[in-house]
């Protein structure tokens, strides 16, 4: 078997199960050590701008308190004609959401950076989807906003769960939508030597009667 390994430490700055799902199933072990930041304290801007300066700061937050580990820090924002789409707090707030997506096209930007403080190192990008919804009927919109589903996450919906009925198509990563991108994390950290695989073995040289 393939394996991933790593000798510095890793962390997830995030109590996000769904991030955290997205590492392991790279492959990857680490630590979860959410940052302490209220991201009320810092400006919004534009999304992107606000995205990256929310998972710089997660990720430094934490690695200040842990200099020789590579941090991780995500922060993801969607956005429809301008209109930013938090995490609804109710209802009648996930009804509206939904609504605005069905029969659309919105965009997820999540923002990721990879702090190492001992190394001096910090790096942060922001990768875009864009998601597009089938027309929802009236039903559909009442019977998904009366689940569970919607209520701790950005925009409303969650293309891994149940929401995943309302999607049409993608462009672009769908680990972003999801909450982290994983292709980019993983390509950082590799270059980086945080994570190395192990050499492939080589095939049994045939046996000859």
């Amino acid at each position: 078997m393939v394996k991933i390994n790593h000798n510095p430490p890793l962390i997830l700055a995030s109590a996000s199960p769904r991030r955290r799902d997205l590492l392991e199933t790279a492959g990857l072990t680490f630590q979860i050590i959410p940052s302490d930041i209220h991201e009320e304290d810092y400006p919004f801007t534009d999304p992107k701008s606000y995205a990256r300066l929310l998972a710089e700061t997660k990720a430094l937050s934490v690695s200040n308190r842990h200099p020789d580990s590579w941090v991780i820090g995500a922060d993801s924002i969607v956005v429809i004609d301008g209109n930013v789409l938090e995490k609804p707090t109710s209802i009648s707030e996930a009804r509206q959401m939904i609504q605005m997506l069905s029969g659309n096209t919105h965009e997820v930007h999540t923002a990721f950076a990879i702090a190492c403080k001992q190394n001096a190192r910090l790096f942060s990008d922001v990768v875009s989807t864009a998601v597009s919804f089938k027309p929802l009927t009236e039903y559909e919109i009442e019977w998904y906003i009366h689940t569970s589903e919607p209520y701790d996450k950005a925009g409303g919906y969650a293309i891994q769960g149940l929401g995943s009925f309302m999607v049409k198509h993608i462009t672009g990563s769908y680990t972003n939508v999801v909450g982290l991108p994983v292709c980019e994390v993983v390509d950082y950290l590799y270059k980086q030597g945080v994570i190395k695989r192990d050499a492939i073995p080589q095939d049994p040289a045939p046996v000859r009667p």
